[in-house]
Parts: C-alpha cells; sequence; structure tokens
C-alpha cells in the first residue's frame, strides 16, 4: 500500500507535494506551520526563529505574499482565508484610520 504524498510526513513526500502544488517547501512548511502554531505553548516569534531561521519580520513579509498566490489557497484553503480576514481587518481596523 502507498501512501499518498499530501499525507507523507517524509522529506520527500514534502518536496513531492511542494511540486505538485507548485510552491516550494518552504511556502508549505509556513502554511503547515501557520495552521498549528498555537497548539504549543512557546511564543510564536521563538517558534518562527526555531522552526525557520528567520526573524518575525522576514517571516511575516514571506507569510504576507504567499497568501495572496492562488496555489496557496489550493494548498491550504482555511489557513490562507482565515490570514486573508486578519489581514484585512488590520488593514481597515482603527489604527488604520489614524494615519
Amino acid at each position: 500500500m502507498t501512501t499518498s504524498p499530501m499525507l507523507d510526513p517524509t522529506p520527500d513526500a514534502a518536496a513531492a507535494r511542494a511540486d505538485a502544488l507548485g510552491l516550494s517547501e518552504l511556502a508549505l512548511a509556513i502554511l503547515d506551520f501557520e495552521g498549528r502554531w498555537w497548539q504549543t505553548p512557546e511564543a510564536k516569534d521563538r517558534q518562527i526563529r526555531e522552526t525557520f531561521d528567520l526573524t518575525a519580520v522576514r517571516y511575516y513579509q514571506l507569510l504576507n505574499r504567499l497568501i495572496d498566490l492562488p496555489t496557496a489557497r489550493e494548498a491550504a484553503p482555511l489557513v490562507v482565508l482565515r490570514l486573508r480576514r486578519l489581514r484585512a481587518r488590520r488593514a481597515h481596523g482603527p489604527a488604520a484610520r489614524l494615519g
């Protein structure tokens, strides 16, 4: 019995999934991370540094570009839609009206 690349957590399966979706392995890892980061007690910024070896600023720059890609929405529709809604709220929230 073979395992679907979409369900297999091995590095080769992750690469196959990334290729199939037209996204980089980093992009898929970011989407997966966004779907589960709150399940651990550790601060998100620290998890970002430890998981991706990126600063939080760089991570969010990549994430904001990523959620605009149609292939990202195909890969993780609920995560992408949730992140787009949060971004829209921040852009139109009280702080945006002050500027």
